[in-house]
């Protein structure tokens, strides 16, 4: 051992002051890389061809999916992600006659490939730094809410304008630091994704819910796709004589593999971090998460229930269930990591360095000096507003036919408006998801299950505070009933047409008149519920961008402080992030090793699941047929491995590179170590979890006999 850490103290000098001044730094946007001197670092390709304005570059072959990434990996339009970001394609193609969850997906020829339903991929075209004209429109006086429409309207308008440029175009703006700088992103929309190669679930989600966060990790976490697009090259809906798209840039695969200290990189779209939270944001976030974890547990429970002995329900609701269980545990790791690490302390001492800086120079104390505590101050007076906006959305949330009439209501509403009026996510370049979403909720839900789990969310609202309960409710609520609440839901259920799909599109192109003429009892409560909800979403308008000016003001004191050279917390946008592949010590006298191995696959077998291994591994395993994905100083097949990378969600399906730029696995997971990693980086534990290609392409290939694919990434 005290060789090992010896040799291990060594590597650590060799790699220098640079790496370990930016190891930790974050997740850089892509113009940023040059700042990194990536060179020195061990990235062997030129850093030039990571990221190219023409579409060329190797980000370019990055793939934005909608929540996860995925990458194209051959010139036809393949794309290599992960099981549990495809999951949602899988589930909605599984009825109990075709349980594509349990058995895997495998289409032969590509006339066998099926829709991916809900899926969209979009493709970077390019992004620019639009700040100036973001930031115009705000005027010395001006009140929050006047500043919140003023950047709304110039966001629409931009957004209007570049999106002209083409009919598949897909623009976004997003903003860094809290404000302090704009970019829009244009994006190519493909719009008809399928599903290729699904494993089953005993290996895409091998170790299930109990290896979920942990390592060591031995889950072959992957599926194939494919994008397609119209004959001319447009991104357009599903259409048989759709061809395959072509990518300008492609991942090439390597089979060389990773040991300890190899460099490594990632590219993907990771979702949210909150790195630059200050303490008071930081310990609300800790208290809504406590509260959080026995709702989640609840809701899982009520589920599972529901499913127990029913497949088709199991199924429609996998989905759901998987989410909760995700959050559920990343919750969890997330507390009791802030506790165990002292992340309260380390933020105090953070922002103590802070203050001191600011106090250090009358100039900053004047303009800084106040906002630590203003932000405070607001985040104190958000709390019950909070509290009564989440317990509207929880209502809405209760009900699938519900959410479905308020969808329903709203567009009706906002589509009287003229579209540049209308509320961004109700837009005529929304519509078309909108009446997506409305056919997909046929496969993601049971009329029973509905109704069961709607009355079983009311019910808790028996034990809160009048003042709590909303309007619409109180007086349902204030019989302390529970009879009062199952006739009060079977009337609503016995009064909607909502379970019929084509009724549910046939209400949306209805006028407001013509819509309240149905007396449909669903709408009419989406109707009372917006009432209140309309109230809540202009007061949250204002105190958003209170909120957003009081960040923005801070983030221009850190931006300062650091001379400008940290990574902006992670907003769904594509990011750059690398180390070295490396193991941990999660604790006293316990060294977790980077790489496990198909050993570890048959080692954890229990036969019951999360732990079944497929016959077939087992006969490859015990013939030892590894063929070329054996990894000679492993003398096994590779399964996963770790490397000090920083990711978050949206991340999954994200491709890991080496020193040359090859993809030599994809991410799919953080340890629980590092889920505070959102929050705070701790260099000795952050770690990411990537499935090694060989172990994917060994399944493909090995247990698939999926021989076609092997030989279209160009093997």
């Amino acid at each position: 051992m005290k060789s090992s850490l010896r040799k291990l103290c060594i590597l650590f000098l060799s790699i220098g002051l640079a790496f370990l001044a930016f190891a930790d730094e974050g997740m850089w946007m892509p113009h940023q890389m040059k700042g990194l001197n990536l060179k020195a670092l061990g990235l062997l390709m030129n850093p030039d061809d990571l990221y190219k304005k023409d579409g060329t570059g190797l980000m370019s072959a990055v793939v934005n999916l909608g929540g996860g990434t995925g990458e194209f990996v051959s010139a036809d339009g393949l794309i290599l992600t992960n099981h549990h970001v495809a999951f949602g394609a899988i589930q909605r193609a599984s009825s109990k006659e075709k349980d594509y969850i349990q058995k895997g997906f495998l289409a032969m020829t590509r006339d066998q490939e099926i829709p991916a339903q809900g899926y969209t991929a979009d493709v970077l075209l390019g992004y620019e730094e639009i700040t100036p004209k973001v930031l115009a429109v705000l005027k010395p006086g001006m009140t929050p809410r006047q500043k919140y429409d003023a950047l709304e309207k110039i966001t629409k308008e931009l957004i209007a304008q570049a999106e002209k440029a083409g009919k598949d175009l897909r623009c976004t703006i997003a903003s860094m630091y809290s404000g302090n700088q704009y970019y829009l992103y244009t994006f190519k929309r493909i719009k008809d994704v399928r599903l290729v190669l699904a494993p089953p679930q005993d290996l895409g989600n091998f170790g299930g819910e109990v290896d979920n966060w942990m390592w060591p990790r031995h889950t072959c976490d992957f599926s194939f796709l494919r994008a397609y697009v119209s004959t001319d090259g447009f991104g357009v809906d599903y259409n048989t004589a759709n061809v395959p798209y072509r990518p300008k840039s492609v991942m090439k695969i390597s089979l060389d593999g990773v040991k300890p200290e190899d460099f490594t990189f990632v590219m993907g779209y990771p979702g949210v971090t909150y790195r630059n939270f200050t303490l008071a944001e930081l310990q609300a976030d800790m208290t809504a998460m406590a509260k959080r974890i026995k709702d989640i547990q609840d809701t899982i429970a009520f589920f599972e229930n529901a499913g127990k002995d029913n497949k088709e329900v199991e199924i429609r609701y996998a989905g759901r269930v998987k989410g909760m269980y995700n959050g559920l545990k990343n919750f969890q790791g997330k507390l009791e990591g802030m506790e165990k690490y002292g992340l309260i302390e380390k933020k105090k001492t953070q922002e103590k360095a802070f203050l001191d800086w600011v106090s250090a120079d009358p100039a900053r104390q004047k303009k800084y000096g106040r906002v630590v505590d203003d932000l405070a101050q607001f985040i104190k007076k958000n709390e019950a507003f909070s509290a009564k906006s989440q317990q509207l959305n929880t209502i809405l949330s209760g009900s699938t036919l519900l959410s479905q009439a308020y969808s329903i209501y709203r567009t009706v509403q906002e589509r009287q408006k003229p579209d540049k009026d209308r509320e961004p996510q109700y837009q005529d370049r929304n519509q078309p998801y909108i009446k997506m979403n409305i056919q997909l909720a046929e496969r993601g839900y049971e009329i029973g299950t509905d109704r069961a789990y709607f009355k079983y969310t009311l019910k808790k609202l028996l034990a809160l505070p009048e003042g709590q309960v909303p309007a619409t409710l109180r007086v349902l609520v204030q019989k302390k009933s529970e009879k009062a609440i199952d006739d009060y839901v079977d009337g609503l259920y016995a009064g909607t047409v909502l379970a019929d799909p084509k009724k549910r599109l046939e209400m949306l192109d209805m006028t407001p008149a013509d819509l309240a003429k149905t007396k449909d009892s669903l709408i009419g409560m989406a109707a009372e519920l917006e009432k209140e909800l309309k109230v809540m979403r202009e007061e949250s308008k204002a105190m958003g961008q209170e909120r957003a000016d009081l960040k923005k003001s801070y983030e221009e004191a850190v931006l300062s402080q650091k001379g400008g050279t940290f990574a902006p917390d992670a907003n769904g946008t594509l990011r750059f992030t690398y180390g070295p592949v490396r193991g941990y010590t999660p604790k006293d006298a316990v060294y977790y090793e980077p790489q496990t191995t198909l050993k570890g696959v048959l080692e954890k077998e229990t036969g019951t699941f999360p732990f079944i291994v497929p016959d077939k591994i087992k006969k490859l395993y015990a013939a030892k047929d590894f063929g070329r994905y054996m990894d000679p100083r492993l003398k096994e097949v590779p399964t996963c491995f770790l490397n000090t990378t920083n990711v978050t969600g949206g991340n999954s399906g994200s491709a890991t590179l080496n020193a040359k730029g090859e993809q030599v696995g994809i991410i799919f997971d953080m340890t629980y170590e590092s889920v505070i990693g959102d929050y705070y980086i701790i260099p000795e534990l952050q770690r990411s979890i990537s499935v090694d290609i060989r172990w994917v392409l060994f399944v493909t290939e090995k247990f698939s006999g999926a021989t076609h694919i092997i030989k279209e990434l160009g093997f």
